[in-house]
């Protein structure tokens, strides 16, 4: 993962990317929102380190344009003014982390690696989950225990069991399942499931 940093000090971003290369990170550094905006197609996928305040378009502009641009990168935002509230706006508007000047290298390195697991496990957006449990409650109570176990990795004749029914029946169900929600195979599914939250539920219930 590649880190860019953004911010109109030379020696802040010195600093930054000496201590990065230092854990074996790669980074570039820009000296403005609007340079970082100008290489935007052509920078690789990675993580912004991006100054609060800097001349011309802020980062939290610079965030609220990435947004605009649908570009997703996580940000984790830098002040050395402890702005409280351009802190909760930027986490409201979807930023990482949000670190004061001056942090620590332990400071900087867990904003990286919530980043990276941002970029590896990036959230569902929230119409897609809104869809997905709308399509879910279309079902009946048994027809949720037919999908519930088969979230679970179990055989229809094993759901059939558990249930007091017929296989016949599960297949009944899981076909009726599949219709409702509009999907042609078990994987989606399955998809549609973990969408809703319900394979969520099930690791809670582990």
């Amino acid at each position: 993962m590649q880190v860019h940093i953004i911010d109109d000090e030379p020696e802040i971003r010195h600093s930054l990317s000496f201590m990065l290369k230092s854990e074996r990170i790669e980074s570039k550094g820009y000296d403005s929102a609007e340079d970082f905006v100008d290489q935007l197609p052509h920078v690789t996928p990675g993580c912004l380190l991006v100054d609060m305040r800097m001349p011309g378009m802020s980062g939290l502009a610079l965030q609220l344009r990435l947004h605009e641009m649908g570009c997703n990168l996580p940000v984790v935002l830098m002040t050395g003014h402890g702005d409280v509230s351009s802190a909760v706006r930027a986490m409201k508007e979807g930023a990482i982390d949000f670190l004061e000047k001056p942090f620590t290298k332990a400071d900087l390195m867990a904003a990286i690696d919530a980043a990276r697991d941002y970029l590896e496990h990036p959230p569902v957006p929230p119409q897609a989950r809104q869809s997905a449990l709308a399509r879910i409650g279309l079902l009946t109570k048994r027809e949720l225990e037919v999908v519930d176990g088969l979230v679970k990795g179990h055989l229809n004749k094993r759901i059939a069991f558990d249930l007091g029914i017929s296989p016949r029946t599960v297949e009944v169900h899981r076909a009726n399942a599949m219709k409702k929600t509009e999907v042609h195979a078990l994987s989606e599914l399955l998809h549609i499931a973990f969408l809703s939250g319900l394979m969520d539920q099930q690791d809670t219930a582990a």
